[in-house]
């Protein structure tokens, strides 16, 4: 048996927050631990990017890039490491070049080391810019193989894919089973034939939704996979990562031995336990157990609770069922796109919509028209005329990239909100979340202005200045 150290990729401070406690950690429950955490050996810590970005402002009332900032300021030796949606960012649409190219530029140059990018479909058109950015800002770019299954989707097409990415000079290749629907063999035999074929690191991101994540890792251990994710225990499990103590003792004294530090971990649990117990005690709800039904309708964790809220608001809780069985027809009518930001809310809605109004594709979002039009990239499967007919009619499907469509946005914005610019980057939060980082730029300056907090009507978004 080979000897090979095996890398850990810490979650705890963006995914399995964002999948446990609804992306609520705040900085300042991060920063005492930060010193600890950074003497650990970590290959990286996740601490950005995904919802994060988002959430900061929307319900934090933080700057995104301060808390960039700060961690930089306190991880010295472990390299920082974000999630990125290709051309869509941190968003849900397509931006501009412009926008992202800049965007990634200042990530880097507060404090981003890593950056993992993934197109919800797959396509390398959405991904090039992104890659190229992060190379030319001296970052490293990590680029995503999406995983899901299809009649489309097998280990022949993720391997060309991931040569596609080694081409446009990818760093390094993860492999997305945001599902956790990855199975261990089948983890076997794809990382062994991606070592064969490519020579790049390979890393592993699973969800513990299924209850298999723990078991597909070892087997891509054994198949020569270089690092994985894990998060510290109090904030794994269910649909987070496989807790990090576990994987770490598991591993030791065999050929593949993390070399982290278990104390420092077990410092770390505590810190999180009561971050967690904080959590909870505001009634937050924290799912950890096991949900098969993934494995048959491969909706992620983050999807099945959004959905339970649209039919909660619909009065239509009952039809919780029918809509889990419609997904799968409607991820089939659509070309077997995988069940990834944006894709798996357009899908989950587009099924809620089927199911409640009683009649197929009676209501259509303009996200989903927008995507049979071409303008969030090309499907998996070429989507059936029948279908196409049924929702655009006879509109016109673009081919080109889709970014290609789009004029430069940043000047404009730029002038949009001049009297609330107090950084550059203030203008990339605004383009990505108009409104939600307007509103913060105004809960801001109120604050600037020591307005006290009892006559800021936040819930309203309303502020005396």
């Amino acid at each position: 048996m080979d000897s090979k150290k095996i890398g850990i990729t810490e979650t705890v401070l963006r995914d399995a927050h964002q999948s446990l406690l609804a992306t609520r950690m705040r900085t300042d429950e991060i920063l005492p631990i930060m010193d600890t955490m950074d003497k650990v050996g970590y290959h990286s810590v996740e601490m950005w990017g995904g919802a994060t970005f988002d959430a900061c402002m929307r319900y934090l009332d933080e700057d995104p890039w301060e808390r960039l900032r700060k961690l930089k300021a306190g991880f010295k030796n472990t390299p920082l490491q974000m999630l990125l949606r290709g051309q869509n960012l941190l968003g849900y649409k397509n931006y501009p070049d412009d926008v992202v190219k800049e965007f990634i530029y200042k990530s880097v140059e507060n404090g981003i080391d890593i950056i993992r990018i993934f197109d919800a479909l797959n396509d390398v058109r959405n991904l090039e810019v992104s890659i190229n950015a992060t190379k030319k800002a001296g970052a490293h770019a990590q680029a995503t193989v999406v995983y899901t299954t299809s009649p489309v989707h097998n280990i022949e097409s993720f391997i060309k894919l991931s040569k596609d990415l080694y081409n446009m000079g990818a760093d390094s290749i993860c492999i997305k089973d945001m599902s956790g629907i990855l199975k261990p063999y089948d983890a076997y035999d794809l990382i062994k034939t991606l070592k064969n074929e490519i020579d790049l690191p390979i890393q592993l991101h699973s969800h513990y939704t299924s209850g298999m994540a723990s078991m597909t890792y070892l087997k891509a251990i054994e198949a020569g996979v270089d690092i994985i994710d894990t998060a510290i225990s109090p904030l794994s499990l269910g649909t987070s990562q496989p807790p990090t103590e576990t994987f770490v003792s598991v591993l030791k004294d065999t050929p593949y031995d993390t070399g982290l530090d278990s104390k420092l971990l077990n410092e770390i649990a505590e810190h999180f336990k009561k971050v967690r117990d904080n959590h909870l005690n505001k009634n937050n709800t924290m799912i950890t157990g096991i949900d098969t039904n993934v494995l048959l309708y491969q909706v992620p964790g983050g999807m099945l609770s959004n959905l339970v809220a649209q039919l909660t608001q619909a009065n239509a809780l009952d039809k919780y069922g029918r809509v889990l069985e419609e997904i799968p027809r409607v991820r089939e009518d659509l070309g077997y796109p995988p069940l990834v930001t944006p894709l798996s809310q357009m899908v989950g809605t587009q099924a809620v919509l089927n199911v409640i109004t009683g009649e197929r594709y009676k209501m259509i979002p303009n996200e989903i028209k927008d995507y049979i039009k071409g303008l969030y990239g090309k499907p998996p499967v070429k989507i059936k005329e029948s279908i196409k007919e049924k929702i655009i009619g006879n509109e016109k499907i673009i081919t080109v990239r889709p970014a290609d469509l789009l004029e430069p946005m940043l000047p404009k914005l730029k002038n949009e909100i001049a009297e609330y610019v107090e950084q550059d980057e203030d203008i990339l939060s605004y383009a990505l979340f108009p409104q939600v980082a307007l509103d913060f730029f105004k809960y801001r300056k109120a604050k600037k202005y020591n307005i006290d907090d009892n006559i800021l009507d936040k819930e309203n978004k309303t502020y005396p200045i």
